[in-house]
């Protein structure tokens, strides 16, 4: 039969599966015939591709494993037709269905699934690529890589959560700060653990003895409460602790509701002298925007 009309033929079928509402249910679909069978016939090839031209082509709908392109025994030419094989069967649909009847290389290519495939018989006198290609496939191998024993492996994993790895030109006083900051880190940790212990201590001391030496309670109290805790933020219990008090800088803007009157008033006046030298100017005065402080003009050096 013509092999256009074996095209046309075959997406007749595809067309009147999808009519019918088969397309999708392979138990169906005339493509179950060809379950058992990873390999296909592609026909109509122009002779100038070469197996890897068509192995880029039809990897697009999965791994290709293996190739036979037919071939001229005496001069090495392509004769239009090879076959291909899937790592999975269902690569074959996909190729059948998109690719049957598509132009390829200014060429109308044909797509068909093959139920059997016959190994081709090994000749002596074919090439070395021929032979690797029948005996192993075009596919890649997997590469082996043996395991290292698990105690290798945990030193590694131990040895990159300790050292930075090299990413570049690292600073060294950068380094020596990270790890003073572990270092600090492990002491605290201790320090803490020390203290726990000690208050377990003093709580069962506590427990057992209620009305026992005063000396113990005392020092329950300066572990357990802080100072803040005890004496809140009252000046007086200070006992002359020096606190850093940032200075002011500018004029606060006065609470109307707190602030002294005679502030208020003061304030006032300066604003309304400002307003009537934008107002001399031509500025506008109406618009004044929420300020968080203000400034009057003598303080600014204008």
């Amino acid at each position: 039969m013509n092999p256009i009309t074996n095209i046309k033929n075959q997406n007749r079928m595809n067309e009147r599966e999808l009519n019918l509402g088969y397309s999708g249910d392979l138990k169906k679909s005339w493509h179950q015939t060809y379950k058992d069978s990873a390999w296909i016939y592609i026909g109509g090839l122009s002779y100038a591709l070469t197996e890897g031209d068509v192995i880029t082509v039809f990897s697009q709908w999965g791994e290709v494993m293996n190739i036979n392109m037919i071939r001229d025994r005496d001069t090495g030419k392509s004769k239009g037709f090879a076959f291909l094989c899937y790592k999975d069967q269902r690569s074959t649909i996909l190729a059948v269905d998109n690719f049957n009847g598509i132009t390829l290389h200014k060429r109308m290519i044909r797509v068909d699934h093959v139920e059997e495939y016959k190994v081709p018989k090994y000749r002596e006198d074919a090439d070395e690529e021929t032979k690797r290609l029948w005996e192993e496939g075009c596919a890649p191998k997997p590469i082996m890589r043996e395991a290292e024993p698990m105690e290798v492996q945990e030193k590694r994993i131990k040895k990159a959560h300790e050292v930075l790895l090299n990413v570049g030109d690292i600073d060294e006083d950068l380094l020596k700060h990270i790890k003073k900051e572990k270092k600090e880190k492990k002491k605290e940790k201790k320090r803490e653990k020390k203290r726990e212990k000690k208050l377990r201590k003093l709580e069962k001391k506590a427990a057992r003895d209620p009305d026992g030496n005063w000396k113990e309670k005392a020092k329950l109290i300066d572990k357990v409460v802080k100072e803040e805790d005890l004496y809140g933020e009252n000046k007086h219990f200070d006992f002359g602790k020096k606190k850093e008090v940032e200075e002011v800088k500018h004029n606060p803007r006065p609470d109307f509701e707190k602030a002294d009157w005679r502030d208020v008033e003061i304030w006032k006046v300066i604003r309304e002298r400002e307003k009537a030298e934008k107002a001399a100017k031509g500025e506008s005065t109406e618009a004044w925007g929420p300020e968080d402080h203000y400034v009057s003009k003598r303080y600014q050096g204008r």
